[in-house]
């Protein structure tokens, strides 16, 4: 099966069993984020990260074209070759990519956003963020039919040939479109969707496709993102999304036999 594993960068999140879990398998494409290493490395540049809430309520990474520098340093040059690293030695064959490989994720800059502020709604300025409109799927099928995993993390590309920060979640959702993925696997921080997020017991099971608008009041913050994330892979015909742990013993495995938040 081909199969698509996105793993947070927020703190909380455990990358080492996702990738033990990753390095035995074949067929499967592994989008990461990284935005604990982002915040680490903004503060000991100066350059702090800010991010502010859209009127939807999804909160979203502010990225001027100083932070857009912090973004590209800590993903292509921090987290992307220590996860290609630790795969090596766990015997896998990853291959690590950003979206500018290729290049590998395209779509345009974003315009018009907006920001809450003290109840007024302001216009986001200087914002060097995007979506993901193509993926270029052959670069992704070749490495997977020589036996490769790709390592794929933003930033991506505009038409123009502009750098853009884009959604990782939402990156990793256009991809599992691209490539028509059986699964596409969230592994985040939490347990999933969570109706109260001090108690993990009020995880919501599963969620059926035509009924996804109405939890997107049930999550805040970025939890939005990935229930965003997974409307728009099913959209382009991916079997399946879950939203699960990353920071269990082999945390893929369990996704798949659907421990987490199923949406299909």
């Amino acid at each position: 099966m081909t199969l698509v594993v996105k793993i947070g960068g927020a703190a909380g999140n455990a990358v080492a069993p996702v990738l033990a879990d990753l390095a035995g398998r074949s067929g499967a494409v592994l989008v990461h984020g990284g935005s604990e290493e982002v915040d680490r490395l903004g503060e000991a540049l100066g350059v702090p990260s800010k991010y502010y809430t859209s009127p939807s309520g999804a909160t979203s990474r502010y990225t001027d074209p100083a932070r857009r520098e912090v973004v590209l340093l800590a993903l292509t040059g921090r987290v992307n070759p220590r996860i290609v690293a630790e795969l090596h030695r766990l015997g896998a064959r990853p291959v690590g990519l950003s979206g500018l490989d290729g290049p590998l994720l395209m779509g345009p800059r974003k315009e018009g956003a907006r920001s809450v502020v003290d109840g007024k709604i302001l216009r986001v300025k200087d914002d060097w963020s995007g979506t993901v409109a193509r993926v270029d799927d052959r670069l992704l099928r070749l490495l997977l039919d020589h036996g490769y995993t790709p390592v794929v993390s933003p930033p991506a590309i505009t038409p123009e040939g502009e750098v853009i920060n884009v959604d990782s979640d939402r990156a990793a959702a256009a991809v599992a479109g691209a490539l028509g993925a059986e699964a596409l696997l969230l592994l985040t921080n939490v347990p999933g969707l969570l109706r109260d997020v001090a108690d993990p017991s009020s995880r919501v099971a599963r969620i059926p496709k035509a009924e996804i608008e109405g939890y997107l009041p049930v999550a805040g913050g970025r939890m939005r993102k990935k229930l965003v994330a997974a409307q728009e892979a099913l959209a382009k015909g991916v079997g399946r999304v879950v939203i699960a742990s990353s920071a269990v013993d082999r945390p893929i495995a369990r996704a798949l036999d659907g421990e987490g938040t199923v949406i299909e």
